[in-house]
């Protein structure tokens, strides 16, 4: 029995993905078939951090099973070697139940790393620790630029804020010679076959979204959110601390930033991460583009679909 197809939903933070998602999956439910949603959202792994990701609660979900939500605790580092780890094998494994997997998500590596056919390059203890601890000391951007005059190329993928990433480069270039990105080919060869279907739109537009998408976590509690999460060990953690919106709102509960330089900082970072995700999925001919503005995207995102389980 030949296996279902692997759909993908990608693109920009704040341009809907989740809910075209949902749509897909309820029709392909709607026509006889099963779908179920696996989450690519590097931070909606966390229990916990919720508003500040923007995590869908259950009964938000339209009734369709999502997996990879909520299964790491605070404190787990993640890494999107781990990812693929642990995607693929679920993929598969819904694929002979006959189940259509969609990846939704815009974690740029996370996706990559399943729905590409590469490997991810080992590691040295020593190195890492090393490194790791110099990112203790000297903070992630001075990481950033030592990353940024051994690999350029490398460094315009990886937000400045990310001292985890810019570590894992540096790593493996100094490991290997060579540049990190040169585990990424510019031709991306499949793991299997997939349909990506990416959301994006005006810049004008989007800009103004994402910044009032901030203004409403602040107002829905992301600092009550950040405050909570303290006692689980937020602070000592590698990976979630650093998420945009979560360091922001630490830093105004220790009274590093005020609540508005804390609400701009994070509208600013999360603009600037939402072009990084435009530069990085813009470069992969594989995505079939759609308007989040348009009022008939939903039809033909579903047409893509819909032709795909016919063929």
């Amino acid at each position: 029995m030949p296996k279902t197809p692997l759909i993908a939903v990608v693109g920009p933070t704040g341009t809907g993905k989740s809910d075209l998602a949902i749509f897909l999956a309820q029709q392909i439910h709607a026509a006889g078939g099963k779908s179920e949603i696996i989450n690519c959202d590097a931070m909606q792994f966390y229990r916990g951090m919720d508003i500040g990701t923007a995590k869908l609660p259950v009964g938000d979900r339209g009734g369709i099973t999502h997996h990879l939500i909520d299964h790491l605790e605070i404190i787990d580092e993640s890494t999107a070697a781990d990812y693929q780890a642990v995607a693929r094998p679920l993929i598969e494994d819904l694929q002979a139940r006959g189940v259509v997997p969609i990846m939704v998500g815009g974690s740029m590596l996370y996706i990559a790393a399943v729905l590409n056919d590469f490997e991810f390059p080992g590691t040295d203890p020593e190195l890492r620790a090393e490194l790791e601890s110099q990112l203790e000391q000297l903070g992630a951007l001075a990481m950033h630029r030592r990353l940024a005059e051994i690999d350029p190329v490398a460094a315009s993928r990886i937000i400045p804020q990310n001292g985890r990433r810019s570590v894992r480069a540096i790593e493996i270039v100094t490991m290997t010679g060579r540049p990190f990105a040169a585990a990424l080919p510019e031709v991306p060869v499949e793991w299997q076959p997939s349909l990506q279907i990416g959301l994006n739109g005006p810049r004008e537009d989007l800009v103004h979204r994402l910044e009032l998408r901030v203004e409403r976590m602040w107002a829905q509690g992301l600092v009550q959110e950040v405050q909570g999460l303290i006692d689980q060990g937020l602070r000592d953690a590698k990976t979630a601390k650093r998420a945009i919106g979560y360091a922001q709102a630490l830093a105004q509960l220790d009274g590093e930033m005020t609540q508005q330089e804390a609400v701009a900082d994070t509208v600013r970072l999360t603009q600037k991460y939402a072009r990084r995700q435009m530069s990085w999925f813009r470069r992969d001919q594989r995505i079939n583009w759609l308007d989040y503005q348009s009022p008939a995207k939903q039809e033909h995102a579903l047409a893509l679909v819909q032709k795909l389980l016919e063929s």
